[in-house]
């Protein structure tokens, strides 16, 4: 029972780093320079219209009441309307939530497909030309913004090569009569793949090049233990010290920085769906941002915390998966 009582317990824990995420983000939307009434009717609005404005969406009541409201709702599962676009933020968020998944989850597959080989590679062969090249890459990735990445991509693909589309994502679950030049499903496909793999890759490199890191020294230094040595004193081959006795102790680091990437990758979604045109999540907050919107503001906000929250009691849960030494019997 212990997995489960500590599963609770992290539970509960995150209802208060949720209540600050909401005060700190309320506090500071409100504190955005400029009115959003102004930005939605126009430079010259009448009295009544502002007037009626601003007690459509409570704008007209002190801020303290606004945020006791606010918090309030939050708890019902409400996060209020947004001023802009007049509908449910919640109906917003699931618009615009299915592009920035597909995004973040296509991102962090090719991190890690791309990572852990490349680290195992970089420890088995260290100090050679192959792990100098790792190690490289690993640097460049780490160097450079995602969002410089995805200009470059768009320049040299879709500007002078034209071989891959920069804007208008297809969804690969969209139906092929709505889509332009697709007759089947797999045309749908190809075409999602074709739109997606510069923004995968620009967004996903940064992860790639931290996480390569991570797994040659994670590699390196379970290569060197006493255990290890013992098996080759054994006689036994390389390739199966590696397959069943290093590389699956040498996850638990990987596993810790993929939960921390979380913020980088939420950050990183922001910056690549704005570059792409894509219409999700990232691209939505810039928006409210920009238009003052603050229940959109901070309803997409509270669903980026609630992600990363989720994503890293997800990482502590996984511990015990992968190495049996890890028990949460003794979590009171």
């Amino acid at each position: 029972m212990g997995i489960y009582r500590y599963t609770i317990r992290r539970l509960l824990q995150a209802i208060p780093v949720m209540l600050g995420v909401i005060t700190i983000t309320f506090f500071l939307a409100n504190a955005i320079p400029g009115d959003p009434v102004q930005i939605l009717l126009g430079p010259s609005p009448s009295q009544s219209e502002i007037a009626a404005i601003r007690a459509r969406y409570g704008l007209n009541q002190p801020l303290w009441q606004r945020y006791i409201n606010y918090v309030l709702g939050v708890l019902q599962g409400d996060l209020g309307r947004s001023i802009f676009y007049g509908e449910r933020v919640t109906a917003k968020i699931a618009e615009r939530m299915g592009p920035t998944l597909l995004l973040m989850s296509s991102s962090y597959a090719f991190a890690i497909l791309t990572a852990i080989p490349l680290g195992v590679i970089s420890a088995k062969r260290r100090n050679k030309p192959t792990d100098h090249a790792s190690r490289l890459v690993s640097l460049v990735g780490v160097s450079t913004p995602s969002f410089w990445i995805g200009l470059m991509f768009i320049l040299v693909f879709s500007f002078h090569l034209q071989v891959l589309p920069s804007t208008n994502l297809v969804m690969p679950w969209a139906n092929p009569t709505e889509i332009r030049s697709a007759a089947t499903r797999l045309d749908v496909l190809v075409m999602s793949a074709r739109h997606l793999v510069m923004p995968m890759v620009s967004l996903g490199t940064l992860q790639m090049a931290a996480l390569t890191r991570i797994e040659r020294s994670s590699m390196l230094e379970v290569l060197s233990e006493e255990y290890v040595q013992l098996a080759r004193a054994y006689g036994v081959t390389e390739s199966t010290i590696l397959r069943k006795h290093a590389f699956r102790n040498a996850q638990l680091p990987i596993i810790t920085i993929l939960g921390l990437q979380l913020t980088s990758l939420i950050g990183g979604a922001v910056l690549i769906e704005t570059v792409f045109q894509i219409n999700g999540m990232g691209k939505l907050i810039v928006n409210s941002i920009f238009r003052q919107d603050y229940p959109l503001i901070m309803g997409t906000t509270i669903v980026f915390g609630v992600v990363f929250v989720v994503g890293v009691i997800v990482t502590d849960l996984s511990y015990a998966y992968i190495d049996p030494r890890v028990t949460y019997d003794e979590v009171d």
